[in-house]
């Protein structure tokens, strides 16, 4: 058995959280990352609110007409917006993984101008819908 000490690798990542400023840099595709998790576990929430606006559907009139007031509400719509947002960004985010699933854009550039092409046509999309959910006249 050798006496002599092993000698302890050189650390190069910060070892505490707080400095993480100095060394870490912002990158598009970490925050996409937990942005699409966040997204699924809202988009599951959100089916709920889906789900009871289908069941007071079938209900009846009152029912319906309860649910109808909440989500004209500043929170309802607030939800429905969100959830809106979610369903869209989660839908082009898995675009995006399904071309570096077929072995495209992995390179570093790609990969940014995917994230910021992801986060815009979100963002795009869900104006699309609320646009045409608004502006265009309901027809009875």
């Amino acid at each position: 058995m050798s006496s002599k000490p092993s000698a302890k690798p050189a650390v190069s990542r910060p070892l505490s959280p707080f400095m993480l400023g100095q060394y870490y840099r912002f990158q598009i595709s970490s925050l996409l990352s937990i942005t699409h998790r966040i997204t699924g576990v809202g988009l599951a929430i959100g089916t709920i609110f889906i789900a009871v606006w289908v069941m007071s559907a079938a209900a009846g009139p009152a029912p319906y007409g309860q649910f109808a007031w909440f989500a004209h509400t500043p929170i309802g719509l607030l939800l429905l917006l969100g959830w809106s947002w979610a369903l869209f960004f989660h839908f082009c985010n898995g675009i995006r993984h399904l071309v570096w699933d077929v072995g495209y854009a992995f390179d570093k550039k790609s990969v940014d101008a995917g994230g910021w092409i992801v986060v815009v046509a979100s963002v795009v999309l869900t104006a699309i819908v609320w646009a045409i959910a608004y502006l265009v006249p309901a027809t009875a």
